[in-house]
């Protein structure tokens, strides 16, 4: 499917590649709901596309967000500063296709069901819940809920739960378990978005290969416009899960953070973190991750201001 239509836009543009990216990005939300529906032909069970929702996944206005907090980051570490005069040397790391990979995460099958306490918390169960979060005391490690300044209570997906839980376990054992007061969940599989990302992906890989520029870009925009408009988007008629794209965007976050520990457990220090694929470290990140354009690996992140990826910060002294 994606290689047909690939060649489909290139015979229409007469061989114009901007045009024919122009025209696939244009058709990459009905393309990938029809992938989408493919993948799902052997599915055992049928999921709620259209489920009633809570008021807190709703939107209030065009203009305001519903109540989820996605634990998006934007860390950079207390004690180094670009201002500070300063030789050390940190390298800006991207972290490739990071919605793509975040597509593997425990997503709610059907309608959300509403749950007191922790009784919505199961390992086979996936949602939003309402918590109030241990204190994060670790200035050398993001905070896993992200940039947030007010206290108190606040939902949370369930990926953001399951990296907390996992942090407050013996393994790690950063951080108190979070208290739980309420949840909306349905039992929920890891699998669900699977054999879509195992598709995107390998149409990416080989994209990739063969320096297919086209199909790469029309890969990208079918996974992250399926997943920007799977919630209230006038965009998608087809499906209606802000629930999943909440989650999604989330999965991503922690992933994120899942490399940023990898880097500090092999002795790197984190010096930023932010969005869906950013981090910056010090020291040689090659001994901790591979470098390349694939799904496991890093690259360096080049921008106008550092054209090689790489600058220089100072010790700030507190």
């Amino acid at each position: 499917m994606i290689t047909s239509a690939v060649h489909e836009e290139l015979e229409r543009a007469e061989g114009d590649a901007d045009a024919a990216l122009q025209a696939l990005v244009k058709r990459a939300i009905p393309d990938v709901m029809r992938l989408f529906e493919e993948t799902r032909a052997t599915a055992r069970y049928q999921y709620t596309a259209y489920p009633s929702l809570p008021d807190i996944l709703h939107k209030p206005s065009k203009r305001e967000p519903d109540q989820i907090w996605e634990a998006r980051p934007n860390f950079h570490h207390p004690h180094y500063s670009l201002k500070a005069p300063g030789d050390i040397r940190v390298t800006a790391l991207d972290a490739n296709a990071a919605y793509l990979s975040a597509l593997k995460c425990w997503l709610p099958i059907g309608k959300l069901e509403h749950h007191a306490g922790e009784d919505g918390v199961d390992p086979k169960r996936a949602g939003v819940h309402l918590v109030t979060p241990a204190p994060w005391n670790h200035p050398h490690l993001p905070d896993p809920l992200g940039d947030r300044e007010e206290p108190g209570a606040l939902w949370i997906t369930d990926a953001t739960l399951r990296l907390l839980l996992r942090l407050s376990g013996p393994k790690y054992g950063l951080i108190d378990a979070p208290t739980v007061h309420e949840s909306w969940t349905s039992g929920a599989t890891e699998n669900f978005l699977d054999a879509l990302r195992k598709v995107l992906a390998a149409a990416r890989e080989t994209a990739l290969a063969q320096d297919d520029s086209i199909t790469e870009g029309y890969v990208k925009a079918m996974y992250s416009k399926f997943i920007s408009t799977m919630g209230e988007s006038i965009h998608n008629r087809e499906i209606q899960r802000p629930d999943w794209m909440h989650i999604i965007h989330s999965q991503a976050y922690a992933n994120l953070w899942g490399k940023a520990y990898k880097a500090h457990q092999a002795g790197l220090e984190v010096i930023a973190m932010m969005g869906t694929d950013e981090l910056h470290v010090t020291g040689d990140w090659r001994q901790v991750f591979a470098e390349g354009r694939g799904l496991a690996q890093m690259k360096i992140k080049h921008s106008d201001a550092k054209a090689s990826g790489e600058y220089a910060v100072g010790q700030v002294v507190r």
